[in-house]
């Protein structure tokens, strides 16, 4: 019961941030796309809202795959931290993180959403048991 608890507050969690990307915090995160990526920041924002409801989604619809949808939730977070890092390196105030120390804190707070997603899937236990 708590693994399934904790899927669907992960999942409302990326529904929630990616319709944020979408609308109301669209701005915000364009401040977090960094320079040195090769794409329009507002088209990474707008993808990657919709990235966040698919995956969000994908937890509540597809419980049978959730294994499957851990791994890629966990990916989808490994693959946004740059955006976070950017933001520390360059100073960038955003999302009320307005000093270094808070945007240094932030950062180890990626590798628990990770962590959350690959355990309330069951994905690193079905990975382990495949092993």
């Amino acid at each position: 019961m708590p693994k399934t608890a904790a899927r669907w507050i992960l999942a409302l969690a990326l529904i929630y941030a990616g319709v944020s990307h979408l609308s109301f915090a669209r701005v915000e995160f364009q401040a977090q796309v960094p320079a040195w990526l090769p794409l329009d920041p507002d088209f990474v924002v707008l993808a990657s809202g919709v990235v966040e409801i698919a995956l969000g989604a994908a937890l509540l619809v597809f419980p049978r795959h959730r294994h499957l949808a851990g791994w890629v939730v966990a990916a989808f977070f490994v693959a946004v931290f740059p955006g976070n890092i950017n933001q520390y390196v360059n100073h960038v105030d955003a999302f009320g993180l307005t000093s270094d120390r808070a945007r240094l804190i932030r950062l180890f707070f990626q590798p628990l959403l990770v962590a959350w997603a690959l355990w309330c899937t069951d994905a690193w236990a079905a990975w382990r048991r495949r092993q």
